[in-house]
């Protein structure tokens, strides 16, 4: 159990023990992290600082990074390539080759850059997914991609490798929708010479709209669920069903899922 809180601001007080407690609710459990503690503390992201900027400091060191003084509405502006949607706005390189003279420049006159991973954009990323099978994705079409934000915070797709590294990470399983992460931290893994993790990426439940849920949707959180009355159990038992777990979508605990459990019979 990892909190993954380095947007302070947009930490909410009491959040993380309100996800704590729908997950035991809903019947899932973890060995290690949380209040179980475990052999790679800590285990929130906003105690781990030391880390990214280590990691930081390599990928500078070794050339693999550049400040950008590109706001997003810059980039919005002058992006080409279509998004997905949830997915980074794709980044054009505005400032991938400023001279050196330029970038102290604008340092100097107060405007503190973001630092972006120098993306190779003739490079394939492939790999094995243990649900879609083959994927291969050219590294170009994602562009080079924040690992250290303007305000001095370590971007998501840093802090995620760094800490699935130090926490031997073997396994990851997780929504479709972070295919193309899935792509930008393979690439961290290997400027960091490190073996990356199984991948498995399975289907989202959408909203009527086609797009999945999220805020926007009113009522489909696990804490409407729970304070509507419903079960644990006849949620579970509603998602394995749509996931092609299970024949029918009875009730059932998570804990009667492990038995038998296989990813190749999910639903994609």
């Amino acid at each position: 159990m990892r909190m993954e809180d380095l947007d302070r601001p947009r930490v909410v007080a009491g959040s993380a023990e309100g996800i704590l407690s729908d997950l035991r609710w809903l019947g899932l459990d973890w060995d290690e992290g949380g209040h179980a503690g475990g052999p790679f503390p800590p285990y929130q992201q906003s105690e781990r600082m030391a880390w990214y900027a280590a990691a930081f400091g390599k990928l500078r060191t070794a050339g693999l990074v550049y400040p950008c003084f590109c706001s997003r509405k810059d980039i919005q502006s002058a992006a080409s390539a279509p998004q997905a949607p949830g997915d980074e706005v794709f980044y054009p390189g505005t400032c991938r080759d400023l001279a050196r003279a330029e970038v102290e420049r604008r340092i100097a006159s107060g405007a503190p850059p973001a630092w972006r991973f120098r993306v190779d954009p003739a490079g394939v990323v492939p790999f094995i997914d243990r649900v879609r099978g083959c994927y291969e994705a050219e590294s170009g079409s994602i562009g080079d991609f924040v690992v250290r934000r303007a305000d001095g915070v370590p971007a998501y797709q840093l802090a995620v490798v760094v800490d699935d590294i130090a926490m031997n990470i073997t396994e990851v399983v997780r929504g479709e929708d972070l295919l193309a992460s899935t792509v930008r931290q393979l690439l961290l893994y290997a400027s960091f010479g490190a073996a990356p993790p199984e991948f498995a990426h399975v289907p989202l439940l959408l909203g009527g709209d086609g797009v999945r849920l999220s805020k926007r949707h009113r009522g489909v959180t696990l804490r409407d669920f729970r304070d509507a009355g419903q079960s644990a159990e006849a949620i579970v038992g509603r998602l394995a069903h749509r996931h092609g777990l299970r024949e029918t979508d009875a009730p059932i605990a998570a804990r009667e899922l492990i038995e038998g459990f296989d990813l190749a019979r999910l639903s994609t």
